[in-house]
């Protein structure tokens, strides 16, 4: 299998900076290399300059400015010129398929956060033993790092990246070969129905709650946006106030991130644990959140008509918030690691359907908690009865597989 540890690096203060450095020096040369792209087709006949043409000119650029790009990790360059170049195929395909094009950006130095090494050992090293906890990276140009390795790094590291989020600096290792750790069978099976008013329900009537985490902290969160808001537009770029105002709300945010994975990866592995199958719905929490379309008044030009969009906004704030897609995920992955098996059924009607008898009707949800069939008159909690449901479509896909 395939997978990638993340660890926190402890950097020393000269260190800290050679890291910002290195990420500053790779931005520019992204913004350079998408500066060249653009001048080209615009002004040279519509020519395309290609990742090969703009790698055979790597060689030039280090001699050229030792001090900015020659400190730095050839491999790593050439990772950062195929980023720009993953961005553009990805461009023109969507060119292609008809979709909203997305021109490639220039990358602001705040928003350029990785850099990426694409062989151990090539401009970076990764300096561990088995059940070492005090182990080093070694990047070029910076020197040996402090990591702290909170799990053992198992199978072969391939490739090694330095991300920075905020104030903290974290490794992420992608590693291939590494052998599943397979759990003892318990035999047991479930089916799980995601949702807002209580994160997950299982089949077996358990219900999970959904911490809010941006909810709980919105008072503080939105304190923090008000200030940061009061700095005038001729002031906000540089002043050192507004970059402490601003360092603030990341933290908030970036304090809400790490509660809310946190939540996902425990909660997964209680599921992987104790059961063998766990079927759940297959979501678009992408098509879910979207905003609804305007809708024109025919008798008043330039007008709209009422279109919920301020009460969805609402209940998408409460999707994003807990995070459904991220924990399927992490769901996916533990399951695959510990030897279990996802399920994705299809969603549609799981809330609406009768478990006892199999009727289908809107009018059988009277709340977002109470469901009654109007056929048979079975009563149950929604949530319970989806996830029933969940785990029915399951067993019917299992056996066609079968």
């Amino acid at each position: 299998m395939i997978r990638a540890y993340k660890f926190l690096l402890r950097p020393t203060k000269s260190q800290a900076a050679s890291l910002t450095d290195m990420l500053r020096d790779h931005c520019s040369l992204y913004n350079g290399a998408l500066q060249e792209r653009r001048d080209a087709y615009r002004h040279t006949s519509r020519t395309t300059v290609r990742y090969g043409d703009q790698s055979a000119q790597l060689k030039e650029i280090r001699a050229f400015d030792p001090e900015r790009h020659g400190r730095w990790s050839f491999s790593s360059q050439q990772a950062t010129l195929r980023r720009l170049d993953k961005a553009f195929q990805a461009f023109f395909k969507r060119v292609k398929a008809g979709l909203t094009p997305g021109y490639p950006r220039f990358k602001g130095v705040g928003h350029f956060a990785t850099v990426t090494f694409p062989k151990n050992g090539d401009g970076c090293r990764w300096d561990s033993t088995p059940h070492d906890r005090q182990t080093r990276v070694r990047f070029q140009g910076v020197g040996h790092i402090r990591v702290h390795q909170h799990r053992p790094v198992q199978g072969r590291v391939k490739t090694i990246s330095v991300k920075r989020e905020g104030t903290r600096w974290y490794v992420v290792l992608a590693c291939d070969e590494v052998p599943a750790e397979s759990l003892p069978s318990t035999g047991a099976i479930v089916g799980i129905d995601v949702g807002v008013a209580h994160f997950l329900t299982t089949s077996d009537g358990e219900h999970v709650a959904n911490p809010r985490f941006l909810k709980a902290m919105a008072d503080e969160l939105a304190e923090a946006q008000r200030h940061l808001a009061t700095f005038p537009k001729r002031t906000r770029q540089r002043t050192k106030r507004h970059r402490a105002a601003a360092r603030k709300v990341a933290k908030l945010h970036a304090r809400i991130r790490r509660q809310r994975v946190d939540f996902h990866h425990k909660t997964a592995l209680a599921l992987v644990q104790e059961h063998d199958v766990i079927a759940h719905e297959r979501l678009n929490t992408a098509g879910m959140t979207k905003a609804p379309a305007p809708r024109a008044a025919p008798e008043q030009p330039g007008s709209f008509l009422p279109n919920g969009a301020a009460a969805k906004a609402g209940l998408n704030h409460s999707i994003l918030d807990a995070g459904w897609a991220q924990f399927l995920g992490i769901l996916a992955n533990k399951a695959e690691s510990a030897g279990r098996l996802t399920v994705p059924v299809d969603a549609r009607n799981t809330s609406r359907t009768c478990p006892e008898c199999g009727h289908v009707a809107k009018g059988n949800r009277l709340t977002q908690a109470k469901f009654q069939c109007t056929a048979c008159g079975y009563t149950a909690n929604a949530d319970h009865v989806g996830a029933r449901n969940v785990l029915n479509r399951a067993g019917l896909a299992l056996c066609d597989v079968a």
